[in-house]
């Protein structure tokens, strides 16, 4: 019976994390650049919508 390929799996993984931590590094530098349209979106509360049953 084969063994599995677990160096395939952490290659795999090594690269997502890779991506990932890429992925952070450029919204941090997309937030420095540009703070005031970042943080808006990101302090803004969700608005609560209004139930259905109110309409009647």
């Amino acid at each position: 019976m084969a063994k599995p390929n677990y160096s395939g799996e952490k290659r795999r993984k090594d690269l997502a994390k890779k991506a990932k931590k890429e992925e952070k590094r450029l919204r941090k530098l997309h937030a420095k650049e540009n703070p005031t349209s970042e943080e808006t979106e990101a302090t803004e509360p969700p608005k609560a919508e209004e139930p259905t049953g109110a309409e009647s």
